[in-house]
């Protein structure tokens, strides 16, 4: 089972002092960074980012990857849940598939194909089923928009990300898939629940460990998909 980083003997809060051209909000989200066990655990662990942990914790407790699984990682930069995939599903020993996308360059994953992509192009779920060789078992989204700073647009602009992924998903899922995004508290996550619930067997709502106690951030976890392809695995979305 995956813990939270910590025990032992740590050192004493840290604090960024004032002074050159740090903003006050940059100098709390320094001082958050420097005392989070989970971005010292990371780094010790070789994780791209802190999120590893997340998809850890829902996959220890969950059991979405299984040994030679397809998946799917939308918005994958900086590579932290496409690191979690790969080992998951066995990259090391040539087994499963996964492919990260994103609309910016990320370095190299071992074990994952990346594109520079957007999912919500038209051709877009024809070339990730034909880059997985079939339809995905997981497609994962721990994708954010840039913050505003204004709660209700914030809320909306990562709720409407998270309804779009919801869409590819529905496009790429093999029978049975699951899908994983992140979507904030703030009374639209819950539509978002509704809608799933048409397609999949189970829905819900996880706050990991590794999301900050403070942060409105979750995650809605769907399996069981209801649709999906029928026929061999290479068959294109919709067919």
């Amino acid at each position: 089972m995956t813990r939270a980083p910590g025990g032992g003997n740590r050192p004493g809060r840290q604090v960024v002092r004032r002074g050159g051209n740090r903003t006050p909000s940059s100098r709390a989200w320094l001082t958050r960074q420097l005392n989070d066990p989970f971005v010292a655990a990371a780094k010790r662990d070789g994780y791209r980012s802190r999120a590893a942990y997340k998809l850890l914790e829902i996959d220890d407790k969950h059991r979405l990857f299984r040994p030679g699984g397809r998946v799917v990682d939308l918005g994958a930069a900086p590579g932290g849940w496409s690191q979690i995939a790969a080992a998951r599903v066995g990259r090391a020993a040539g087994r499963g598939h996964v492919v990260a996308i994103d609309l910016l360059e990320m370095d190299t994953v071992p074990g994952v194909d990346f594109a520079v992509l957007d999912f919500m192009a038209a051709d877009a779920p024809e070339r990730l089923v034909a880059m997985l060789g079939g339809r995905a078992d997981v497609v994962l989204s721990d994708m954010a928009a840039n913050a505003t700073g204004h709660k209700r647009t914030d809320h909306l602009k990562i709720m409407g990300l998270a309804e779009a992924a919801a869409e590819f998903a529905r496009e790429v899922l093999a029978p049975e898939g699951a899908f994983l995004a992140k979507v904030l508290k703030g009374g639209t996550e819950n539509d978002l629940l509704a809608d799933l619930k048409r397609d999949f067997a189970q829905v819900r709502h996880i706050k990991p460990a590794a999301s900050r106690p403070d942060s409105a951030e979750l995650y809605v976890l769907a399996t069981g998909f209801r649709g999906g392809a029928t026929a061999e695995d290479g068959a294109s979305p919709g067919g």
